[in-house]
């Protein structure tokens, strides 16, 4: 259900909008398909995907929305080719080519003649909002998804106010505090770094380092650090039960729930399925996601500005790459 979270905090009182409300305020944006001439159409969509039902699901005190997105597009050469033929045909007739108003203007003409026609691409987007503690996630790391999402919302629930989630210290002065520890040990709580990182730098030479499959304890991921590379992205777990890759947005991406995680539910009813996901899902993400912001030094108001990232000294120790195993 979730693969990549983008995290924001919103209005306390309006995440806890009672759910009749939220449901009445979610119902006027319900998803109707694209008009046949229409390119692009975003609603609100049932999260169990039983038709008629309602908008807005209530799992073990979590809300589950799900917006819909339906794109309808003429395609460029279809469009392009097209435009032509029907420009040598004016000119064919009447000796004279076509300027560029009536070009531009002949080419919207196409488009909307040529959209019934087009096929119709469909996605959706999972929005998951905590009452208690007024996160609000977004299962999409896409500028166009989320701004998608955000304007959806913000048009249903505008005293929602989502605004990002930031912390004392940024995403990447703890990346590199973590990758530059001297063992596991010192490492923030339940949090491990796994097997995968990017490194950048933000000289001219914008030089960029993946490290994958690697144990990342080791000198040579010190010795980057130590020349001023920064990273962008570092595999990280949480307890044995949740992996992810933590951007520098603070994004997760590739989320993973790791073994173990949904044994609890052995063999159930395919209709408790969906509840049963949302609420062991939900729990373990809200134990990550408040671990990772507590080893991120606290979550901090609008406007207050990061601690900054101390560039680490060159370290001596042991390199320690591993096997081809997998990230987490």
């Amino acid at each position: 259900m979730f693969k990549n979270l983008s995290l924001y905090r919103c209005d306390a009182d309006a995440a806890r909008t009672p759910l009749a409300a939220l449901e009445d305020a979610l119902e006027p944006a319900r998803f109707a398909p694209c008009a046949p001439t229409q390119e692009k159409a975003v609603g609100w969509i049932e999260p169990r995907g039983q038709a008629h039902g309602p908008l807005v699901e209530s799992v073990a005190g979590q809300r589950l929305l799900r917006l819909r997105i339906e794109t309808r597009a003429v395609p460029g050469d279809v469009l392009r080719r097209t435009v032509e033929e029907r420009a040598q045909h004016i000119e064919q007739t009447t000796g004279r080519k076509p300027g560029r108003k009536e070009l531009r203007d002949l080419r919207d003409d196409v488009r909307l003649e040529l959209l019934p026609m087009a096929f119709t691409k469909q996605s959706s987007v999972w929005v998951w909002i905590d009452p208690e503690t007024g996160l609000l996630a977004i299962d999409s790391t896409s500028g166009a998804r989320l701004d998608d999402v955000l304007t959806a919302l913000s048009h249903a629930m505008p005293a929602l106010a989502p605004r990002l989630l930031q912390t004392a210290h940024t995403p990447q002065a703890g990346m590199t505090e973590w990758l530059s520890a001297a063992s596991p040990d010192d490492w923030p709580g339940a949090l491990a770094v796994e097997r995968e990182c990017e490194l950048r730098s933000d000289d001219e030479q914008k030089s960029v380092v993946k490290l994958v499959r690697l144990d990342l304890l080791n000198d040579e991921v010190r010795q980057h650090l130590a020349r001023g590379l920064r990273p962008t992205r570092l595999a990280l777990s949480w307890d044995g039960r949740v992996a992810f890759v933590l951007t520098e947005s603070l994004q997760l991406r590739r989320v993973q729930f790791l073994e173990g995680v949904f044994d609890a539910a052995g063999d159930i009813d395919p209709s408790e399925r969906f509840d049963t996901d949302v609420a062991l899902s939900t729990a373990e993400l809200q134990r990550a996601i408040a671990g990772l912001v507590e080893a991120l030094g606290g979550e901090v108001a609008p406007g207050q500005t990061p601690a900054p990232i101390d560039a680490p000294a060159a370290a001596v120790g042991t390199a320690a790459p591993t096997a081809d195993d997998p990230p987490f």
